[in-house]
Formats: structure tokens, C-alpha cells, sequence
């Protein structure tokens, strides 16, 4: 069973979403060996400050499993490992914002999100039908369509983290996934073990400060 992954058993979406040792490869190994020791900086959180409340906020609906909610640390690793919380990052295969996110996957996103039975503060229904392009700047969609994809991906994958991941990076289509194996794809790789290493950093942070509230 591959080391280090969320603990090999800490949960990202209240209870469900595991990781499945049996379908990681080789490099996905050497992903999560490389980046085990990183630890979220400072200087981070105070960049992933102005988004928190926003994070808080989205990572609380439930989209589709009931009491099923995305965890918020888990939000603030993925926008650290994607863009360093930068709202005007922009990839070189032009994945935009806070989370990365393709304009393509998010207009589908904020359609399917437009046309369910929930409202959102900040986002207007009628801004998600007709999403545009420079959209995914605002955090507030960045954050609201990457919430509500993770837990989509989770739901699909039954709760292994690899390929929900896997299908964030590299396409929920894509046929290995199917096979339950990961993305094949280094950068794939990393972003897992970047997140990875990100998200056990915030969750221990979080209990040290538990720790000193009750002394």
C-alpha cells in the first residue's frame, strides 16, 4: 500500500472518500515520496486568508450525497498545490483562476449547477448559465465549481482519492479510470502528492490549534 497518502485512511468528504492503495503505480509512489515533507508556509495561509470564508461557505453543500460535504482543508491544499492562491493564475494549457479549472469543464459545471435546486450568496443562478471565460477569476465561481466538481468526482469514484483526483488533473473521462487505476500522467502524479502532503499539513495545523484552545 502506497506510504503517506492522506494517512493512507484520513477522510476527505465526511467519511467517504478513501485512498485505494491496490490501483497506484510506481510513479505515483515516487510522486508522494517527493513531496511527503512539504509543509504549508505562513506566508500560504495568509494568502489563502481572503478566500477562507468563501471556502467555508461552499464546502458546506451537500451536491450529491446527503450529510456528504467536502472538506474546506482539502479545498485550500488543492489551491495551494494548483495555483498558490493566486485568483489570476493562468496555466499553459490555459486552466484558469484558484483551482485550474478549464473553461470548458466549468461552463458544464455551471450549467448543470444553474439548473439544480440550489442558491448560492455571491454567485447569481443566471451568471452560472451563462458562464464566461473570465468568470473563473472571480473566487467565488472558481471556488463554488471547484467544491461542487470534487464532490461530483467523489461521488463517481466511490471515494478513492487517487482517481478523483486523477479525473480533477486529467479528465473524469478518461478510460483508465474506469479500469480503477489512476492517470498515468506525472503532473497527475504530482498534483496528488502535492495535495497530498498539503492537506495532512492543514489537518494537523488544525489539531494543534484544537490542542492549545483546550489547555
Amino acid at each position: 500500500m502506497l506510504r503517506h497518502l492522506f494517512l493512507s485512511v484520513i477522510l476527505l468528504c465526511c467519511g467517504c472518500l478513501l485512498f485505494s492503495g491496490k490501483s497506484a503505480a510506481v510513479p505515483l509512489q515516487y510522486a508522494l515520496d517527493k513531496y511527503k515533507d512539504k509543509e504549508v508556509s505562513l506566508q500560504s495561509l495568509k494568502r489563502l486568508a481572503p478566500y477562507n470564508r468563501l471556502i467555508h461557505y461552499y464546502s458546506q453543500f451537500t451536491f450529491f450525497r446527503p450529510q456528504h460535504k467536502v472538506s474546506p482543508d482539502f479545498i485550500r491544499a488543492l489551491i495551494l498545490a494548483e495555483s498558490s492562491a493566486d485568483p489570476q493564475a493562468v496555466s499553459t494549457k490555459g486552466a484558469l483562476g484558484l483551482c485550474q479549472i478549464i473553461y470548458t469543464t466549468g461552463k458544464q459545471a455551471a450549467k448543470e449547477l444553474s439548473s439544480s435546486q440550489f442558491t448560492f450568496n455571491h454567485v447569481s443562478r443566471e451568471t452560472l448559465a451563462h458562464l464566461q471565460e473570465e468568470d473563473l477569476f472571480d473566487p467565488a465561481i472558481n471556488i463554488l465549481l471547484t467544491c461542487y466538481l470534487i464532490s461530483k468526482y467523489n461521488y463517481r469514484f466511490n471515494g478513492q482519492l487517487e482517481l478523483v483526483l486523477s479525473a480533477w488533473n486529467a479528465g473524469e473521462n478518461l478510460l483508465i479510470l474506469k479500469e480503477g487505476r489512476p492517470a498515468p500522467y506525472q503532473e497527475t502524479h504530482n498534483l496528488i502528492g502535492k495535495v497530498n502532503a498539503y492537506y495532512i499539513d492543514l489537518l494537523q495545523k488544525r489539531k494543534r490549534r484544537a490542542l492549545q484552545h483546550k489547555r
